[in-house]
């Protein structure tokens, strides 16, 4: 929903807004900060634990090639993924 500045800010700090930004829009975020990826929507964490398991079936002595097949993605995505160090 888009807001007037002249509706919800102080007067002089619009006249503050306008030496810099004239006619255009400005996004003001909320404060907090932004979100990592994927966590509001909970795929970061499927993503992490699937790649623990990949991880831990690769030490207990599955292939990479094995890997790939099992989890449908590359050799090279494999590959990434027990070599990094998380």
């Amino acid at each position: 929903m888009k807001t007037k500045a002249q509706d919800i800010l102080p007067g002089e700090l619009l006249l503050a807004l306008q030496e810099y930004v004239q006619g255009e829009s400005i996004y003001i975020p909320k404060r907090g900060g932004r979100k990592k990826w994927g966590v509001k929507s909970g795929n970061r964490a499927y993503y992490e634990q699937r790649n623990q398991r990949i991880k831990h079936l690769f030490q207990e002595g599955m292939t990479i090639e094995e890997l790939a097949d099992t989890f449908c993605l590359s050799i090279e995505t494999i590959k990434k993924i027990v070599y990094t160090r998380n």
